[in-house]
């Protein structure tokens, strides 16, 4: 199936004042097999992406109420429409118009007057380009499927990949880790075991110790897991922390045996997370151990296990009750 066939059918929102150019964009995108919507100013463009959910958006700068760069900031900042490709259509030659639209995030530019040619171009181009994402979109939605099964392959554990998430991002949040950081902690925490997709049930579930060979089995989850994300780039950056997710804080962690700052603070906040779930749920071997106990373990192994600041700043957590904020049994 050739890119063009994909993208037929796709919907295309034109926003712009001037009836008679909406017109000739319209008509001549009808033809290239595409269906297409208008809005004649900024306030109706907005409620006409609730209503169609454009796949495209040919997005005028000068408009009445508000003007382009005005409709396409608040798309952009919008988690639902941020991936929206939007074209801004500028006056020739206005390059300080570019320079805006490129800051506020629209994807490619149009000059008046229109060259239907170049329009149907880069609607074409934007458009592959979005299904190419959302394919990696896709892929990532598969992965994160497989943590269910993961969770659900230990009958112990259920829940953890959610648990650890949520505490994880809970302790980020007390840091004033930066949002960017957090999107990127969030789908660490969510995929942080995907390696355990190679590990036995049986050792998963095992009711007494672990043998040293069968703990070396869960040693490699690690690596495995980063093995499974490494295809996709758009989880890149999620490669480090999900490879060091059990590094300690004095060196003697696993797999690579990096020691404090040198391990990703996402990393250490997963490792702190983590260790919480696992103290604080029951185990084939134990039963779930009271905060206070957990607490005393904390401070003992903050600055060698553990970061120590890090391990400070979740005890605070812990001692706020807000870890069972949600009314969650932990």
């Amino acid at each position: 199936m050739s890119g063009i066939e994909i993208i037929k059918g796709a919907r295309i929102l034109i926003v712009d004042d001037d009836l008679a150019i909406v017109k000739v964009m319209q008509n001549y995108l009808i033809r290239s097999g595409f269906y297409t919507f208008a809005a004649f100013d900024g306030e109706e463009a907005l409620k006409k992406v609730e209503e169609v959910s454009p796949d495209l958006i040919v997005l005028d700068v000068m408009m009445p109420k508000l003007d382009g760069y005005e409709v396409c900031k608040i798309l952009k900042e919008n988690d639902k429409t941020r991936f929206i490709p939007i074209i801004m259509v500028t006056a020739f030659g206005e390059k300080r118009n570019k320079i805006k639209g490129i800051e506020i995030g629209a994807d490619d530019f149009l000059t008046k007057p229109l060259d239907v040619d170049e329009l149907l171009a880069k609607v074409r181009s934007l458009l592959r380009l979005k299904y190419l994402i959302e394919q990696l979109d896709n892929a990532e939605n598969i992965l994160f499927s497989l943590v269910n099964i993961i969770d659900a392959k230990d009958s112990y554990t259920g829940g953890h990949s959610e648990r650890v998430t949520r505490f994880a991002l809970m302790l980020a949040e007390k840091i004033g880790l930066p949002n960017e950081q957090l999107g990127l902690l969030e789908k660490a925490a969510k995929i942080h075991d995907i390696g355990k997709i190679g590990v036995p049930e049986a050792i998963l579930n095992k009711l007494g110790p672990l043998t040293e060979e069968e703990f070396a089995q869960i040693k490699k989850h690690p690596e495995i897991g980063e093995k499974i994300c490494s295809p996709l780039n758009s989880l890149q950056p999620l490669l480090k922390i999900i490879r060091h997710h059990h590094e300690r804080y004095d060196g003697n962690g696993y797999p690579d045996g990096i020691r404090g700052t040198n391990i990703p603070v996402e990393a250490r906040i997963i490792a702190i997370v983590d260790s919480y779930d696992a103290m604080a749920t029951d185990r084939p071997y134990r039963n779930k151990l009271l905060n206070n106990k957990i607490i005393n373990i904390f401070r003992a192994g903050a600055g060698t296990q553990w970061d120590k600041d890090l391990v400070e700043k979740f005890i605070e957590i812990i001692n706020s009750g807000g870890l069972n904020a949600k009314g969650k049994e932990i």
